[in-house]
């Protein structure tokens, strides 16, 4: 889009670009997202930016009135597999925080100059701009809906010190934390820790929610994951291994624009990177308009997409356990989890488990072991920053794991929105949504079997233990 089409988009306030842009105001020092239902600016006094913190970064500040930083993320990071795209996931699951910028550039393969230069040329941010201004959404969620103190919400968003928080709150939201926190809709937050943090995660267009909780339905694993309740209203719950300790996270079927999830943590400074996880389970952050576009005008898909809008293909919390589970089979995974899953301090209902970490499987010999102690020694990397190509290359090599399997793994773990199988004829027209055109056809019975069959498939095979 030039500015002209982006300003064109602000003026009809136009929600499909939600998080692909952002637009601010000189006269008021404010920047938007293009659907703000403010009265629309003149075009001479806005600027656009393609991220919050590069708009940040020129010293505006977020909308009181239509929240910038609640926006689902630009789903050009889902399709690009370039450095820039990469950096993105990663910082999206909390890698500059945690690891910092030596750390972002040392999984990329790059310099931290670098990095630090492309996503500046390109983004008009850095890494740490980038992180700063994630940790000050995380921070407004934490005051808004709990009652947790000041202090404690600044250490569990990220921040260094009490003081770069109060400063940093200071120059996004234009108020203190205190007056954020007095800001919240409706009443003081009573939430704590205990009873969990409530979210609302947004995304775009249509949502044909239905079908992404049938196939998590039929995926679940006893003791790690269940989905409960009726028909549209269900309850999709599961156990979270997290760099910091483990959590809990429930999502509600019900599409309106978000799902309503609520996390328990062990430890609040998981809750950035628990919500990209669960962002990259519900595809939340894809671009279904371009999607239904492209698939629509083919004739096979058409009418799928037609009954389906808004199909979304689901990725997973863990790339590691995906993959292990995609080896194994649902019957395997069952019964690795009673053998090596590491139990729950304090169970929630029928959730017991985490599910076993590579590193705890690596000594099982065959397939399953050779695949884990690829995933614990680095050999074969699955994380939201991995090189798709060069980690089907590593699965391809390793015992008892085939091309399909190693598809189905691109596809989940690393979200890849444009995977065919071996063997599948997928037209040039369907690029570069195939992994979408193909779940269309899954779903509708046709053509491919159905992941959750695949996985069956796969827990008939010889036991790779």
């Amino acid at each position: 889009m030039d500015e002209d089409s982006r300003y064109e988009a602000v003026r009809s306030r136009d929600g499909r670009f939600d998080g692909e842009f952002f637009f601010a105001v000189r006269t008021t020092g404010i920047y938007c997202r293009p659907s703000c239902p403010a009265i629309t600016p003149k075009r001479r006094n806005v600027r656009f930016f393609a991220t919050a913190a590069a708009a940040q970064g020129s010293g505006f500040r977020a909308c009181r009135r239509c929240r910038p930083d609640a926006v689902p993320g630009s789903a050009e990071w889902n399709v690009r597999a370039d450095v820039v795209g990469r950096a993105m996931r990663l910082i999206g699951d909390g890698i500059v925080d945690r690891e910092g910028v030596a750390g972002l550039a040392g999984r990329l393969g790059y310099s931290a100059r670098q990095v630090q230069r492309q996503l500046t040329a390109e983004l008009g941010a850095g890494p740490v701009a980038l992180a700063r201004a994630q940790r000050s959404h995380t921070a407004r969620v934490l005051l808004q809906t709990t009652g947790l103190p000041v202090t404690h919400i600044a250490f569990a968003s990220g921040f260094a010190s009490v003081r770069q928080f109060n400063d940093t709150i200071r120059t996004v939201y234009a108020a203190t934390p205190t007056e954020l926190r007095a800001a919240a809709p409706g009443t003081r937050p009573t939430a704590t820790p205990t009873a969990g943090v409530p979210l609302r995660l947004a995304f775009r267009g249509p949502y044909a929610s239905g079908a992404v909780f049938d196939l998590l339905a039929a995926e679940a694993v006893p003791g790690v994951e269940e989905v409960t309740g009726p028909g549209g209203r269900r309850t999709y719950r599961r156990t979270l291994r997290l760099p910091y300790g483990t959590g809990i996270a429930a999502v509600g079927e019900r599409a309106r624009g978000r799902l309503d999830a609520r996390l328990h943590l062990t430890d609040l400074r998981d809750l950035t990177t628990a919500v990209g996880r669960l962002r990259r389970l519900f595809d939340l952050d894809a671009d279904p308009y371009a999607v239904d576009e492209r698939l629509g005008a083919d004739p096979r898909l058409a009418p799928l997409v037609a009954a389906r809008p808004g199909l979304r293909s689901p990725g997973t919390t863990d790339p590691e356990e995906f993959a292990v589970r995609a080896l194994v089979g649902p019957a395997g995974a069952e019964r690795l989890v009673a053998r090596y899953g590491k139990a729950l301090d304090a169970p929630c209902g029928t959730l017991t488990h985490l599910f076993p970490e590579p590193a705890a499987l690596a000594g099982t010999g065959g397939p399953l072991g050779a695949l884990a102690t690829a995933l614990a020694d680095g050999a074969v990397r699955l994380d939201p920053g991995a090189d798709r190509d060069e980690a089907q290359v590593a699965l391809l090599t390793l015992p008892g794991l085939d091309a399909r399997t190693a598809a189905a793994v691109r596809t989940r773990a690393l979200g890849d929105p444009d995977v065919a199988p071996p063997g599948e004829d997928t037209p040039d027209s369907w690029r570069p949504w195939r992994s979408y055109a193909l779940l269309h056809l899954r779903t509708a019975g046709q053509h491919l079997r159905a992941p959750a069959q695949h996985l069956r498939t796969a827990g008939r095979r010889k036991d790779p233990r």
